[in-house]
């Protein structure tokens, strides 16, 4: 008789995803910040740059088969423009957000206490890296299965003609209508001119209601308008947020 081998327990952040990989190296590179790397003395390899980059391809692929096999009626205008409002740094982001996910990430000190484990940038990325890992780590199906699960309802809302709120727009009726007043941004800006990421951070009053960043001023400013809205619907739910069509995604 042969004894099977007891799978090792899964890790936290496997529960969180739903997955349970063979290859834990492959996890915990998509984890790695290059700034605990290079706290850590690691070299360029152990960071989970080089998945991100796969998993930006397997996100890509899986998105379009998707979109393409399930909505004929759909263009390949419009197919774009649902792909783009889906795979971009603020709806992966958020995404990231909603599981839980910055927390198990390996980060330097110093970036961590800079609020890395929430930058858009920083755990959009590593998101992506996981999706990367796990194709890796057990192929193409497996991937999909994790995108699929991450994006299904992101995917129904954006097919649905929900593509993209105006929450500028949207926050500043509410205030002004509420209060009399506008919202303010502030805005800061970091890394080269050509790689350039925006923060925002938006006010009512004296009151800071959201913070968001994008590869643009307009973007970041949305970004931060939409957490402001959740907000506010958060403390009065009964108030539904009004959608616009007005508005594109980002290509």
């Amino acid at each position: 008789m042969r004894l099977r081998r007891k799978r090792k327990p899964r890790e936290p952040v496997e529960e969180l995803l739903g997955i349970s990989f063979r290859d834990r190296t492959l996890l915990r590179k998509a984890l790695t910040h290059r700034s605990y790397a290079h706290e850590s003395g690691l070299g360029s390899e152990d960071t989970n740059e080089r998945l991100e980059f796969l998993g930006d391809a397997v996100l890509d692929l899986v998105i379009s088969d998707h979109l393409f096999r399930n909505y004929y009626h759909l263009d390949e205008g419009e197919l774009t423009r649902i792909r783009s409002h889906l795979v971009n740094m603020n709806s992966l982001a958020e995404l990231a957000r909603e599981v839980g996910l910055g927390e198990y990430l390996f980060l330097s000190r110093d970036e961590k206490a800079d609020g890395g484990a929430d930058k858009s940038s920083i755990i959009s990325d590593a998101l992506e890296a996981i999706i990367g890992a796990v194709y890796l780590d057990q192929g193409l199906q497996a991937a999909r299965e994790l995108v699929m699960r991450l994006f299904r309802d992101r995917l129904r809302e954006a097919v649905s003609g929900r593509l993209d709120f105006d929450y500028k727009s949207q926050l500043q009726e509410l205030v002004v209508k509420e209060r009399g007043i506008l919202p303010r941004y502030r805005l800061r800006e970091e890394g080269p001119d050509h790689a350039k990421t925006f923060y925002a951070t938006v006010y009512i009053g004296d009151r800071k209601m959201g913070t968001g960043s994008g590869s643009s001023k307009k973007e970041a400013e949305q970004a931060a308008a939409r957490e402001a809205l959740k907000r506010k619907r958060a403390q009065s739910p009964h108030r539904p947020v009004r959608e616009s069509r007005e508005s594109k995604p980002r290509e």
